[in-house]
């Protein structure tokens, strides 16, 4: 299987660089809404998500295919995640593949999860957690899915300030760093 290869290198020096993934439950009176993200490590911008019923392969490869299509990554992009089944699936591991994306996947085989492996997502989930999803019970998956996004394209993106960026949002933090767009991979 693949290495760790983030190696808890949570700094990147440029964007499109390292980026970080991992899933999230969000309870409603429905059932689960599963939230897939991607966060560049440069900005800890999240440039790719999905949401659904359901926690499988297609959840993450849609927020993959939105990061990439936002974010256009030059060939050897480290991608980190966890040893989760949907993105340790053949289907997964063979689109990173196609768009030239290296596999980083965190813990060692030996051992359940380590969850400083993915710490970059983990604050991430810990702040979505206590800054939007537990402020209400959501009746419904759609009431969830409306106020996640709300979060992150109205919030978290523009507005939240991050310590590791000298407090400021990530919105102005690449502002502030102009970087090239590359051509697609694909």
């Amino acid at each position: 299987m693949c290495p760790n290869r983030l190696n808890r290198e949570f700094g990147a020096e440029e964007p499109n660089t390292k980026w970080v993934t991992d899933t999230k439950a969000v309870e409603t009176a429905e059932g689960g809404l599963y939230l897939a993200v991607i966060l560049d490590l440069f900005s800890r911008m999240v440039i790719g998500w999905s949401m659904a019923a359901t926690e499988d392969e297609q959840l993450v490869e849609l927020a993959l295919r939105m990061a990439v299509a936002q974010r256009r990554p030059p060939a050897g992009l480290l991608h980190h995640s966890d040893r989760g089944s949907e993105f340790t699936s053949d289907r997964y591991l063979a689109v990173l593949a196609e768009l030239g994306i290296e596999v980083s996947i965190g813990g060692t085989w030996s051992r359940t999860g380590d969850w400083y492996d993915n710490a970059a997502m983990e604050s991430f989930f810990a702040s979505l957690t206590k800054e939007c999803t537990d402020r209400t019970r959501f009746k419904t998956r759609q009431e969830a899915s409306s106020a996640i996004f709300e979060y992150l394209e109205c919030f978290y993106n523009p507005v939240r300030l991050h310590s590791t960026l000298q407090y400021v949002s990530s919105v102005a933090f690449e502002q502030a760093t102009p970087f090239p767009v590359h051509e697609s991979p694909t």
